[in-house]
């Protein structure tokens, strides 16, 4: 299953895996996020980020909106 997008189910504390795949993409950077580095995600969103960065980016953008 390499190099294989996965469609994923992002839940509070884990995700379920819909599609099998070996990444998924950030919703902020478009950087590939392989599964097993997978750690920072939106549920209500259901976006995937690379990493802590783009998940505050992403917070602070909703905010500002608000």
């Amino acid at each position: 299953m390499k190099n294989k997008l996965a469609r994923i189910k992002y839940l509070p504390n884990n995700f379920e895996i819909l599609e099998e795949g070996d990444h998924v993409i950030c919703a902020v950077s478009g950087k590939k996020i392989f599964l097993d580095n997978l750690n920072y995600w939106n549920v209500e969103l259901q976006e995937p980020y690379f990493s802590y960065i783009e998940a505050s980016q992403k917070r602070e953008e909703i905010s500002n909106k608000n």
